[in-house]
């Protein structure tokens, strides 16, 4: 396959991945107005674990480095509080 179209299905495979996150973070403002209405603090520790060892044990299963994986799994939960604290009132995003 030449170089450009590897490029280019790279390319919609990056775009359908920021659609993913733009969902997930949609789905985090839904959560932070249910967390609001139940009295439940926006961060959980044992969520935070479940999904992190989830996502290693994925990232294993499909046989690539788990390690990087966890990470930006860190870093999409740290986006999902953010929003969720913005939906709150209690955040820093535009």
């Amino acid at each position: 396959m030449p170089i450009n179209a590897l490029r280019e299905e790279i390319d919609g495979i990056d775009k359908k991945i920021i659609n993913l996150i733009a969902r997930r973070q949609e789905m985090a403002g839904k959560m932070a107005r249910e967390k609001l209405d139940r009295g439940i603090p926006i961060h959980d520790e044992p969520r935070t674990k479940q999904v992190l060892a989830a996502a290693f044990n994925y990232a294993v299963e499909e046989k690539i480095n788990p390690i990087p994986v966890q990470r930006i799994f860190e870093i999409l939960i740290e986006m999902s509080e953010e929003r969720q604290r913005e939906c709150t009132g209690d955040g820093n995003l535009p």
